[in-house]
């Protein structure tokens, strides 16, 4: 017997006894004992196991942020952080499988296929067989699934969710398998892997045989029923500080907009690819820029799942980058100094925040491979 059904029980006795004591139950008795009768059946375990979950999934990956970068967002920002705005976090341990320090092809394959891997690995196993990824499985099922990036897409951690390769820097190969893949909607940079390749060919006809609107110049306002190819810079999407503008919350919603129409629901996975680039460059007010930008896609996807009831959020990171920190400046505790200590990866632990359905899953301290299985628990539908 569960411990708190033992517990229930003798409580019940001890209030069969009391009872008893009387010719008739004195209303106070009666009170308690209604009440007791409710609890123990509208326990937490029973509104756990009654959790309606989520018909919409949407995964937002900060690349390289860990707390420090988070923190940023609460002292550089303008406007209040929509971290603030989760009521569920939990922590993410990151290392690969033969490393201690993850990159993000490892790391987003924990996400997507729920493996260990080798570092540069996309979404193959340590023998570097192909191991099906989350969009696989739940495509057979119907459920539409999008890909926003501010890189290439075919970098590493958009490419884990749909691409099999053992190294992240096959580009070309990477392209050619997004083609093919179950995505129904991608935006980011990577043009030139789809068009200006060594072997020659140009992808985009492709896409657009198998159902892609494709979309070279600008995003677009609205688009069609079909499937969405959007490209919008030969590599990675510019930076913030370089007129990026709304680019990633914009795409975001407007995926969104097109995922939405799915009567069996949608996954959606958003990456903010640059707070890791600002981190490997040391650069502090790059990956500031970067991380706020990043927040305010939380905040407008927050929004968004506020107003459908059937979303669940979860923001995350693949591994921290750059060791970054935030000191006094020269001293002084009223400033902040943004600094670091390697302009690599660390090892370091990074948070995950869950808001919507089901949120309570994400609670608590695990491997990011636990990632992948609650996505996986949670697209089974009752």
């Amino acid at each position: 017997m569960h411990l708190n059904l033992f517990i229930a029980f003798v409580v019940l006795l001890i209030l069969i006894f009391e009872i008893l004591k009387f010719d008739r139950m004195p209303s106070s008795l009666f009170k308690i004992l209604s009440c007791f009768i409710i609890c123990l059946f509208v326990s937490p375990s029973s509104i756990s196991q009654a959790q309606k979950k989520p018909k919409n999934i949407i995964l937002l990956i900060g690349d390289g942020m860990g707390l420090s970068e988070i923190s940023s967002s609460l002292y550089f920002n303008e406007k209040p952080s929509n971290f603030l705005r989760f009521n569920t976090v939990g922590l993410s341990m990151t290392s690969s499988s033969k490393e201690l320090i993850t990159d993000s092809a490892a790391g987003a394959t924990a996400f997507a296929s729920g493996i260990k891997t080798y570092n540069g690995a996309v979404g193959v196993d340590e023998n570097m067989q192909a191991v099906e990824t989350i969009v696989e499985y739940i495509s057979k099922k119907g459920i539409a699934t999008g890909l926003v990036a501010t890189s290439s897409i075919v970098h590493a951690t958009p490419a884990a969710f749909y691409a099999h390769q053992e190294s992240r820097r096959m580009y070309e190969e990477i392209a050619a398998e997004l083609v093919t893949s179950d995505i129904d909607f991608f935006a980011g940079g990577g043009l030139q892997f789809f068009t200006h390749r060594e072997d020659g060919q140009n992808l985009l006809p492709q896409l657009e045989k198998n159902n892609f609107v494709v979309h070279t110049d600008v995003l677009p306002k609205k688009i069609s029923e079909k499937k969405q190819a959007i490209l919008l810079a030969p590599d990675g999407m510019p930076k913030m500080s370089e007129n990026r503008g709304n680019f990633l919350t914009n795409a975001t919603m407007l995926a969104i907009g097109q995922l939405s129409k799915n009567k069996e629901g949608f996954f959606l996975m958003v990456e903010g690819s640059q707070i890791d680039w600002g981190g490997h460059a040391n650069d502090a007010d790059y990956l500031i820029n970067e991380l706020i930008d990043f927040d305010k896609t939380i905040g407008a996807v927050l929004d968004f799942a506020e107003r459908n009831g059937e979303t669940l959020v979860i923001v995350t990171a693949d591994h921290e980058t750059g060791g970054f920190s935030l000191s006094a400046e020269e001293g002084n505790y009223n400033k902040i100094l943004g600094s670091f200590s390697t302009n690599g990866h660390t090892a370091t632990m990074v948070p995950v925040f869950a808001q919507g359905p089901s949120e309570e899953l994400f609670g608590g301290i695990y491997q990011n491979t636990n990632i992948f299985t609650l996505l996986k628990q949670l697209s089974e539908k009752k």
